[in-house]
């Protein structure tokens, strides 16, 4: 339940910041595994927020797509680590997260109209990239079961395609 106290939206810059830096320091599954639903449960916020504020019907639907994705793999997260006996773990990198997130929310909650749009828009633009690049250098070379590398494999492969989507939204804002 942890989890779900969790709040933000977020630049995952604190991501690369914050997360180890050599292999004697990688994360571990039960890190990576609070790492990864961090970041989830960071865009759902973010897409709640959108939601509430956007008037612009792709901004919305964009927003309703992060909030259906990220559940749906949080959910599967859960599952895994249950399955697994796993108890993710806090740790520096979820917390930065988090702490980001925060703080960008509150910026977001302070714009209106198009000015929202735009920087919600490419913060989802920065924020996917972010992410995508952890999952790719860092979450998924360091993972050891083999199931939570798949699930973070199949995550991968649903950002990268939410990292496009924002920015075909970023582009029509425009």
């Amino acid at each position: 339940m942890l989890f779900r106290t969790m709040v933000a939206a977020a630049t995952l810059c604190a991501l690369s910041i914050a997360a180890p830096a050599g292999a004697a320091d990688k994360p571990t599954d039960p890190q990576i595994a609070h790492i990864a639903y961090t970041a989830g449960v960071i865009d759902v916020e973010a897409a709640k927020l959108a939601i509430s504020k956007s008037k612009t019907k792709e901004v919305v639907e964009f927003a309703e797509g992060m909030v259906r994705d990220h559940e749906a793999v949080n959910v599967q997260a859960l599952d895994l680590v249950k399955k697994l006996n796993v108890t993710p773990e806090d740790n520096d990198t979820s917390k930065s997260l988090s702490q980001a997130a925060e703080a960008k929310r509150a910026e977001l909650a302070k714009l209106d109209g198009a000015e929202f749009d735009k920087a919600y828009i490419d913060n989802e633009v920065a924020y996917h990239k972010q992410v995508n690049g952890a999952l790719e250098t860092l979450l998924i070379p360091s993972a050891e079961n083999a199931e939570l590398k798949g699930l973070l494999e199949t995550g991968l492969k649903l950002f990268q395609g939410h990292q496009q989507h924002a920015e075909h939204v970023a582009a029509d804002l425009k």
